[in-house]
């Protein structure tokens, strides 16, 4: 007997956070035309109320990456010399933690990222 949520459900979990790379897709504008919250976004819309885990992780996803674009916006205010560095950062830190998210969703672990603010519950 297996514990934790369905096979299915894990997949669908791990689909929101890995969903949230659209934005990679659409690269320059993926991030300023919220191509990182669209994915998780139709993912949890689609799947959330067929899984309580996926509405779960969703929810997680979709919070976690409008912080980040929020947080994308900043380095716009900095001059290139700045801006630059900020940005990888920026894009490093959201692939790390999306990464993680998506390998503990798979494993059937809801994950909490680091972030202060949800706006979904």
């Amino acid at each position: 007997m297996t514990e934790g949520p369905p096979k299915q459900a894990r997949t669908w979990g791990m689909a929101c956070h890995l969903s949230a790379l659209l934005m990679f897709a659409t690269v320059p504008l993926g991030t300023v035309l919220g191509m990182n919250i669209a994915g998780p976004l139709l993912v949890w819309l689609i799947r959330g109320k067929q899984f309580p885990f996926v509405d779960d992780q969703g929810k997680e996803a979709v919070n976690f990456q409008i912080l980040m674009a929020l947080v994308g916006i900043v380095p716009f205010i900095f001059v290139p010399a700045i801006r630059i560095p900020l940005q990888i950062v920026w894009t490093l830190l959201n692939l790390a933690l999306i990464f993680v998210a998506s390998v503990k969703a798979s494993n059937g672990q809801a994950y909490r990222y680091p972030v202060p603010i949800r706006l979904l519950r």
